[in-house]
């Protein structure tokens, strides 16, 4: 069971960071991906961590103003959203999983998790 903090109201160009953490079990040698889903949409990747923290992978419209992190001592990992437009409006979802090949499209592919969180509301008005 994955738990994500965080979400929000703000205004365009605000700033917002996510967390995820889990219920009980550790998931420091998993793969953590962020995804979202506005209403009417699909579910978008948004950003992925590898287990150790020293590779990540961002959805194009996010690059440069989201950052994804993990702290394994403390079983967090958390998504720093810099700038936010109105367009970044959605329900954002944890995941993690054991991705087994470090390439984008494994990392970006939500059937390549297993544990999801609930969702946490981020809302950018303009």
């Amino acid at each position: 069971q994955l738990i994500e903090s965080g979400g929000g109201s703000v205004q365009a160009g605000s700033s917002l960071t996510l967390s995820c953490t889990t219920n009980g079990r550790a998931f420091s040698n998993d793969a953590v991906g962020w995804f979202r889903q506005a209403p009417g949409e699909e579910r978008e990747f948004v950003a992925a961590i590898n287990w150790s923290g020293g590779m990540t992978y961002y959805v194009d419209s996010v690059k440069g103003r989201f950052t994804i992190s993990r702290d394994n001592a403390k079983n967090t990992v958390d998504l720093r959203m810099d700038n936010l437009k109105p367009e970044d409006t959605a329900v954002y979802y944890c995941s993690s999983g054991r991705v087994a090949v470090p390439t984008y499209s494994r990392y970006s592919s939500p059937s390549e998790y297993n544990f999801w969180g609930q969702g946490t509301q981020v809302t950018v008005s303009s």
